[in-house]
């Protein structure tokens, strides 16, 4: 099921969100950026930055400080693909494209909708 991201009505990208654990309320998925990815691409590649993808590698706690508070700021909605908005908990994109490639993005999602998840499996 295709659903949308928006940040104040922009469309912000989309994703199938095609791995899924209901018992922990979490969905996510290969991320397609939209036209709005730029508005937000620089609080996502913060958490890049502040979390390395390499082995052994340092956090950087400052800036992952900083990532949380902005992205906390977003007001990001997740929809279905009706157009319904999902309530959800967290939203966080992982863009790791400058240091694994052009796949390397995701969008990972905690989803406190009871119905979201009793539709999702009903359509499984």
């Amino acid at each position: 099921m295709r659903h949308t991201l928006r940040l104040s009505g922009v469309i912000v990208g989309h994703s199938e969100l095609e791995h899924s654990e209901p018992e922990l309320g979490r969905a996510r998925g290969a991320f397609r950026p939209g036209l709005g990815y730029d508005l937000v691409q620089p609080i996502f590649r913060l958490f890049a930055e502040a979390v390395p993808p390499a082995k052994g590698a340092q956090r950087d706690e400052t800036k992952l400080a900083r990532y949380y508070k902005a992205r906390d700021a977003l007001p990001l909605e997740l929809q279905d693909a009706d157009g319904r908005v999902i309530a959800t908990s967290t939203i966080h994109i992982a863009d790791y494209r400058s240091e694994l490639g052009a796949d390397a993005l995701e969008l990972d999602v905690l989803i406190s909708d009871d119905d979201y998840w009793r539709q999702r499996s009903a359509s499984e």
